[in-house]
């Protein structure tokens, strides 16, 4: 699966809780193994922050690639909305 050959690449990978958690929890590391059970789910929205090269190669099945657009302007409206971001790390 596209995950397991990501695995070693993915250094970071942050689920927002919904709006209601307390600021100082909304914030978790995921692994790998919880990204690929959350795949598919409709409260999901994955972002891939990678540089254009990277995303090309190789990204999770329905991520958002960031690029260089405006976070802002590609967030879900519905707060609510479970956020996992991640990319390779530094090298």
């Amino acid at each position: 699966m596209v995950i397991r050959r990501l695995a070693a690449a993915i250094a970071l990978a942050a689920l927002a809780l919904p709006a209601l958690v307390r600021a100082d929890e909304a914030f978790q590391l995921v692994s790998v193994e919880q990204v690929e059970k959350m795949l598919g789910a409709r409260d999901l929205k994955i972002y891939d922050v990678n540089v254009d090269e990277l995303w090309e190669k190789n990204h999770l099945p329905g991520a958002i690639h960031v690029g260089a657009r405006d976070l802002a302007s590609i967030l879900p409206s519905d707060k609510a909305t479970r956020l996992v971001f991640y990319c390779s790390g530094p090298k």
